[in-house]
């Protein structure tokens, strides 16, 4: 089996955005629970590693560590299979493009994703990361008390101290990024591929700080439960609100509709086109 061509990719990514919207509801949120679960995971992994670094020593390094730690996230989502909201916002207003579904089905199809990855990474955030001690609290001492600050200078960064403007251009920039990993992904048909192909978008958008919506469902949350001082839900939906509108404007400007026009916009569907099973797990 060989790669496919941007032509061939750009086909797939339109038949796998229709066949998203052609399932139940129960089925989407369900998916939509996993891939914020996942994307929850490679937070916390993320976390981790990269606690204790001080910048004074190090740098730099800690937030490449953070990069390359949570592309674990977008690997759960991408090769176990499940919706995750970003990568849809790529994918289904493609096929709408291509007129193979709705407005309307777009719609429905992007807020029952963004509903079940809330779910997912509230449940990930609250049970698994804060309830087990993996964040400890103000005070903590040892792993958990590492864990904790790394998340109270992540959160605070996110929720107090970028101005809208700079939450919605980084919100952007990170799902232009993170579109350009799902679409890379459905150009390789064997799942090492797929993994190295993900691993430099996504940890670029992480190491230089953007907003990916469902990975701040995740990181203020778990900020909100571990007791982090001045994170507001009101600061949080704020944020989700405006990182969420930049992850759909990086996604449907500048990778959907560039490459539909590319290689779509002019050009007939073809029997090809619709044997696509492998990209169907973006």
């Amino acid at each position: 089996m060989t790669d496919r061509e941007p032509q061939e990719m750009a086909q797939a990514a339109a038949e796998t955005g229709a066949k998203k919207t052609h399932r139940s509801w129960d089925k989407v949120v369900v998916s939509a629970f996993l891939a914020g679960a996942y994307i929850a995971f490679g937070g916390l992994v993320a976390m981790t590693v990269s606690s204790g670094l001080d910048p004074a020593t190090w740098g730099t390094l800690p937030t490449l560590f953070l990069g390359g730690a949570f592309t674990l996230g977008l690997v759960l989502v991408l090769i176990a299979g499940s919706d995750l909201a970003t990568g849809n916002m790529m994918l289904v207003p493609m096929a709408a493009m291509r007129r193979k579904i709705t407005v309307a089905s777009v719609v429905k199809n992007l807020t029952l994703v963004l509903l079940g990855n809330l779910l997912g990474s509230l449940f990930v955030a609250y049970f698994l990361a804060v309830q087990t001690g993996v964040i400890g609290s103000a005070g903590s001492t040892g792993t958990a008390g590492m864990v904790y600050d790394r998340l109270a200078a992540i959160s605070q960064g996110k929720a107090l101290n970028e101005s809208p403007w700079q939450t919605f251009l980084r919100g952007m920039g990170c799902n232009w990024l993170v579109c350009l990993a799902v679409w890379m992904s459905v150009a390789t048909k064997n799942v090492a591929g797929k993994v190295v192909v993900i691993f430099f978008p996504i940890m670029a958008f992480v190491a230089m700080g953007f907003d990916h919506v469902v990975a701040n469902m995740f990181f203020l949350p778990a900020a909100i439960f571990a007791g982090v001082p001045d994170i507001t839900w009101g600061e949080t939906l704020l944020n989700w609100l405006l990182a969420g509108a930049g992850n759909l404007v990086g996604a449907v400007v500048f990778v959907s509709t560039s490459y539909w026009y590319l290689f779509l916009k002019d050009t007939p569907e073809t029997p090809a086109a619709v044997s696509a099973p492998d990209a169907e797990r973006a």
